[in-house]
């Protein structure tokens, strides 16, 4: 009977507990509502009969930032830009801030759970945007991809070193998705392109002509040339009437020789 009431009592005393996962930390939350400032680590069981525990998740958080229109070096603004900055908290800070910090700086994911700092993340991740796309030209934006990935990346920690965050804020990676620019600039570029290459054939139809030229002035400076040339030709047909190859001849019309037609 001792066994059975101990084993009762375990069970109720587990079922008010809980656990905190790993890669997460949490917070006890008392019965009057105030939050206590030690962090409750990974593998820790903490009772919930009175007061209860809120986690929060601390590994690999993504702040994604949408829609964003940043200008670039050449006053474009460009049609689309989206980023993820991933980043880690300290398992230290989480109290502080929790406790400390605005709630209007903390994000929701799909569980309900708190991620602290997250919308913050996203307005620093936003500034540091129109900062640093502002270096570079629309079309060239892809193309620099990874240079922009890590400019936005130092950016942010340069932001958080300054407001004194950088040791409770980890930001690990910066990923940019899209980086669109305008159609009209696309257009002008093609357009561009279309026109390089139909320069390029211009040029090469011009080449041939000029050749083309140059052959027939050769031909007409050098008279005796063409005179060679027709006599070699009267020549062939000569030899062909001769050895009775050839049936038909065409006549100039100023032709002034004999024709010798048979019988």
């Amino acid at each position: 009977m001792k066994k059975i009431i101990a084993m009762i009592v375990m069970a109720a005393a587990f079922a008010g507990c809980t656990r905190i996962d790993t890669g997460e930390v949490g917070l006890r939350v008392n019965w009057d509502k105030t939050v206590e400032q030690s962090e409750r680590v990974a593998g820790s069981i903490n009772q919930t009969f009175v007061g209860d525990i809120i986690t929060f998740p601390i590994r690999e958080i993504n702040a994604e930032v949408k829609d964003l229109q940043p200008q670039t070096s050449e006053n474009v603004t460009m049609a689309d830009f989206d980023l993820t900055v991933v980043y880690n908290l300290n398992p230290s800070s989480v109290s502080d801030l929790y406790i400390n910090k605005s709630r209007s700086f903390h994000g929701v994911n799909e569980k309900g759970e708190t991620l602290l700092m997250q919308s913050y993340v996203q307005l620093v991740a936003k500034n540091a945007v129109y900062k640093v796309v502002r270096k570079y030209e629309a079309l060239k934006m892809n193309d620099n991809r990874a240079a922009i990935e890590a400019e936005i990346l130092a950016t942010i920690k340069e932001t958080l070193d300054a407001e004194k965050l950088g040791g409770s804020i980890l930001v690990s990676q910066v990923l940019v998705k899209n980086a669109v620019p305008p159609r009209s600039i696309a257009e002008s570029a093609n357009n561009l392109v279309r026109a390089q290459n139909e320069l390029k054939q211009a040029a090469v139809e011009v080449q041939k002509a000029e050749q083309e030229s140059k052959r027939i002035a050769a031909l007409n400076a050098n008279a005796g040339a063409i005179n060679y040339m027709q006599a070699q030709a009267q020549l062939k047909i000569a030899e062909g009437i001769s050895e009775g190859k050839v049936q038909t001849v065409v006549i100039p019309y100023d032709f002034k020789g004999m024709v010798n037609v048979g019988k």
